[in-house]
């Protein structure tokens, strides 16, 4: 009898239908066997501070659990931190003011497994807008002046503001975005008659990146010679007068603001509603130590602040250049630096090749937490420079001086605590805007591979 022309194909068709019902109970099993074999990193859990060797898992930015943790005490940790800011999220963000926080919190792994203890550095550089913490403290300034009423977005307002640079990057592109100007003042000595111009004072001796780049984002930028706080000239104090001016004045449009970062509390509170809760949330609360430097004393106060609430016995400590006379202020209450005198505050500081950190006066953000630092270590120039290199050669971090002198002051506190403690401080910006200056000095690294630590970071605090 022959076979009817279509029961091959029917034959096909069942035994198709029962190996895809078999396979779909077989399969997922099969899956998880694969992904445990070719994929053991995704389950690693969190480091343990009591080991600088352990493997750190990778951070999902997008998320708000910092890691896996198998202690009740972590979680309740982390859970509070995640009540008391926003994580970025994983979609469409709402312009560049949406990727600003949120930075990843990496392993140095070269300084931890020199010290034997755990090293990490916040990518504060990462942040989107200026790339440097500073975007966080400029997002916050206009904000919080926009709350009080103080700027109006498309207006004519202008904001004004005294900086070394990296406060005027994050300013310049987030007034572009928000609808503000924000220029720096060049004086037109051809000019009989000059008219007040919006801008934002710049130091003279800073790297010419960043006045380069201040220039692109459309600020006009006057370079004034470094002065004395008390002096009219001061770039911080020249700020302030010419936004009274402008505000002042019937034919200039719109009001001048004065950002006013060294005084005003937008400043720590924008690292106490963020960077200290990002930090406690990416350690699972577990850490021993925050370690960074003060320019305008911001950082340092508003994450000692937060983090201090929840770790009471951790350490705070501050890094301080040459020139500065932080470091005195805060071992002795002392406000002046070993090269100079009490009684001669009109003199400038002292040269550093350092930008962005160091003081030799006193500043309200400072101050808000000055008695929350423990301790300050010293650093030298040349062991900034030396520190920027090993980062380098060591690990492929290429990072600016203020960041080259907060880790050097992390591996000093790291010998004095001993191994297996973890250290948090903060990377915060790239070195590209450092060529002229900085980097210009700490030279090329070449082929080198040799460098020891020791040679790097002396003994001395």
């Amino acid at each position: 009898m022959p076979t009817p022309p279509h029961l091959p194909t029917t034959l096909a068709f069942l035994a198709g239908i029962l190996l895809t019902l078999g396979f779909k109970d077989f399969y997922p099993d099969l899956e998880r066997r694969f992904r445990r074999r070719w994929r053991p990193s995704a389950t690693l859990p969190a480091p343990s501070s009591s080991s600088a060797g352990d493997v750190v898992s990778l951070q999902d930015r997008t998320r708000s659990n910092a890691g896996n943790s198998s202690s009740k005490d972590d979680s309740k940790r982390e859970g509070e931190a995640k009540g008391e800011f926003r994580w970025r999220g994983n979609g469409i963000g709402d312009g560049i003011e949406s990727t600003i926080g949120n930075t990843p919190l990496i392993r140095i792994r070269s300084l931890s497994k020199e010290t034997g203890c755990e090293i990490l550095g916040k990518a504060e550089f990462l942040n989107g807008a200026g790339q440097s913490p500073k975007d966080r403290v400029a997002l916050s300034i206009i904000n919080t002046a926009e709350e009080q009423g103080l700027l109006v977005p498309n207006s004519g307002d202008v904001i004004y503001e005294g900086t070394v640079g990296s406060t005027g990057i994050s300013l310049a592109t987030l007034c572009r975005a928000k609808g503000y100007m924000a220029h720096i003042l060049r004086n037109n000595s051809q000019n009989r008659h000059p008219q007040l111009i919006p801008f934002r004072c710049m130091p003279s001796d800073q790297s010419t990146e960043k006045s380069s780049l201040l220039l692109r984002l459309g600020a006009t930028v006057e370079r004034v010679p470094p002065a004395p706080i008390v002096d009219p000239a001061h770039f911080v104090n020249r700020a302030r007068s010419l936004a009274a001016a402008h505000t002042a004045s019937p034919i200039i449009p719109g009001r001048g603001f004065f950002a006013d970062q060294f005084e005003t509390p937008a400043n720590w509170l924008a690292h106490f509603s963020s960077t200290g809760p990002e930090i406690y949330a990416q350690c699972s609360g577990n850490l021993d130590a925050f370690v960074a430097g003060a320019g305008t004393g911001g950082t340092i106060t508003g994450v000692a602040k937060f983090l201090k609430t929840k770790l009471p016995k951790m350490k705070i400590v501050l890094a301080d250049p040459e020139g500065s006379g932080l470091y005195n202020r805060v071992r002795y209450g002392v406000m002046f630096d070993a090269k100079e005198r009490e009684g001669t505050r009109r003199r400038q500081q002292v040269d550093t090749i350092v930008e962005g950190i160091g003081l030799n006066r006193v500043t309200a953000n400072f101050e808000e937490g000055r008695e929350m630092v423990d301790d300050a270590y010293k650093v030298s120039d040349g062991e900034a420079m030396q520190m920027a290199r090993w980062l380098v050669e060591k690990d492929g971090i290429f990072v600016g001086s203020s960041s080259a002198v907060n880790c050097v002051a992390a591996v000093k506190l790291a010998r004095e605590l001993g191994p297996g403690h973890r250290i948090v401080t903060i990377l915060c910006d790239s070195g590209t805007r450092h060529l002229s200056k900085f980097w210009a000095k700490a030279g090329e690294i070449g082929g080198e591979t040799d460098m020891e630590l020791q040679d790097v970071v002396g003994e001395k605090a």
